[in-house]
């Protein structure tokens, strides 16, 4: 009881009552402020800001009209090799000369010009009926532009709107020194593709096992953008971009911008 009433009386004293009460220290105040910023901050950022969803997939730099691949009709020495790769060939263009065993002479020529992009065939070779005796991508002049194909899993296209800008990072460009090349989705399959079907595209058969190694794909063809003030003749996340022509079928890796969603929308129903 003794000491219950010396703190009632304590209590009561008003000898300290025109001391100043502390609150709060000022580290504290120095948090809180913090505090409130932060949150104003971040509230205007869920509303006016944006977060960018991408999506990334496997592709080749190549021309819209695709590849074909010259078959042997005969089985026969090859006697003559008339271009090599690289090389630009018009439509019945002598390509490969063979001699059957009965001594006859065969000239496989192309139904379509474009330019070799691999030549299977070698004088002195002997082939089979139906063996490939080269690839040739379809393309009518020698200055046709490049376009890129990505295979997007099947799953994912539908995300994919025409229009999505589209940085591309190709293998044979140090992306670190030159940066990436720039492209605007054109068009999406409707179909997922076979790697059969991949193969007949691009004229390579190891490639559409490549593509298709995870499932079936969807082709979305991107268009690149272009710039007269390089050297590639396209656009580049750096001003210059590699000082050197780009070469179609070149792998590359797309990563397209599929949309930009405010943080806000998240949290409404």
């Amino acid at each position: 009881m003794q000491f219950r009433q010396q703190a009632l009386s304590k209590l009561q004293s008003p000898e300290e009552i025109d001391l100043p009460v502390r609150f709060a220290r000022p580290q504290g105040l120095l948090v809180l402020a913090v505090t409130v910023v932060a949150v104003i901050a971040a509230s205007v950022w869920a509303v006016a800001g944006s977060v960018d969803t991408t999506l990334r997939a496997p592709g080749i730099l190549t021309h819209a009209q695709g590849s074909y691949v010259l078959q042997s009709p005969v089985a026969g020495q090859v006697t003559a090799v008339h271009a090599e790769e690289g090389d630009h060939v018009g439509a019945d263009s002598p390509l490969v000369g063979i001699r059957t065993a009965q001594g006859d002479g065969v000239v496989v020529r192309t139904p379509a010009p474009g330019r070799v992009t691999s030549l299977a065939a070698a004088i002195g070779a002997v082939v089979t009926t139906g063996a490939d005796i080269a690839a040739v991508e379809r393309v009518d002049e020698e200055d046709d532009p490049l376009t890129a194909v990505l295979y997007v899993p099947s799953g994912s296209a539908a995300s994919v709107p025409v229009g999505a800008s589209v940085d591309l990072t190709v293998e044979s460009v140090p992306a670190q020194r030159y940066g990436v090349l720039r492209g605007r989705v054109k068009e999406v399959g409707r179909t997922p593709l076979t790697s059969r079907r991949i193969a007949a595209f691009l004229g390579s058969g190891q490639l559409g096992e490549e593509f298709a190694r995870e499932g079936r794909p969807v082709a979305v063809l991107v268009e690149l953008d272009r710039s007269a003030s390089t050297a590639t003749g396209y656009a580049w996340s750096r001003s210059d971009g590699p000082p050197f022509p780009l070469a179609s079928m070149t792998l590359a890796t797309g990563t397209v911008h599929v949309a930009a969603q405010r943080p806000v929308d998240w949290l409404l129903p």
